[in-house]
């Protein structure tokens, strides 16, 4: 969390510090994550060369990106779940099935979006 008061360029850089803290931290926890930025690596350069033209090439290399920012909130969503306590409770079965239906539509609109933008 910033810290009260810090404002402008020392308050950005803060900022990201946390944000490559979460990163890391998404990384050492959560194969998903780490098996979507390997895939990133690759599907992000091959969009970029496949697409043809600026909103093509957003498109396919974006949705990337965006399937990593589910999978950042859903395991966020599992952190808290899991923070507040392990036993079974109806409500943090739900959030946690919520935040994987979250990842699923995403890679689902992964595949569509480049299946429309390669093959159509």
């Amino acid at each position: 969390m910033v810290k009260p008061g810090e404002t402008g360029i020392k308050r950005i850089i803060s900022a990201f510090g946390y944000s490559m803290k979460g990163l890391k931290a998404c990384w050492r926890s959560e194969a998903a994550f780490r098996q979507e930025v390997m895939a990133s690596v690759i599907l992000i350069p091959l969009g970029l060369y496949l697409g043809q033209g600026g909103v093509e090439k957003a498109l396919l290399a974006g949705v990337c990106i965006f399937v990593m920012i589910v999978e950042v909130l859903n395991s966020s969503i599992e952190a808290v779940v899991d923070r507040v306590g392990h036993e079974h409770h109806e409500l943090s079965g739900l959030a946690k099935d919520l935040g994987s239906a979250a990842v699923l539509l995403s890679l689902t609109l992964f595949a569509l979006i480049w299946a429309l933008v390669l093959f159509f």
